[in-house]
């Protein structure tokens, strides 16, 4: 938390994205802090300790997003993680995100309202 707000880690390599997510939570009473790259979004998780994380699964890799979330469990992350996807559908019917220490996978473009009940949820 930083100032009594929750931290959200979201991470993108799409500009759009991150600026239309940011208008969202932060008009709920959430700060955003975000970074365009795993390996930048790693140095941001390091120094904010967000309490929720989002990523893209494609960036500028297509297994950077997965790569992403191993790295923060070997860090011993305890922040729920949702990945970010465009396939989502697809991605959840062959995948157990469960297994990859996901809590969840959103579809791209990101539903406000779905986005806003899984942060209720998640961090109440």
């Amino acid at each position: 938390m930083l100032d009594g707000r929750h931290v959200i880690l979201y991470i993108d390599d799409e500009r759009d994205f991150r600026d239309a997510v940011r208008v969202i939570l932060e008009a709920h009473g959430y700060h955003m802090v975000e970074a365009p790259t795993a390996e930048e979004g790693l140095r941001v998780y390091r120094e904010a300790q967000p309490d929720l994380v989002i990523v893209d699964l494609m960036m500028e890799e297509v297994d950077s997003g997965t790569t992403f979330v191993k790295e923060l469990q070997a860090l011993g992350n305890r922040a729920p993680i949702y990945m970010l996807s465009s396939i989502g559908d697809r991605f959840i019917q062959n995948v157990d995100y469960a297994s990859m220490g996901l809590a969840g996978v959103f579809q791209k473009p990101l539903d406000p309202q779905t986005l806003l009940g899984v942060l209720r949820m998640q961090l109440g």
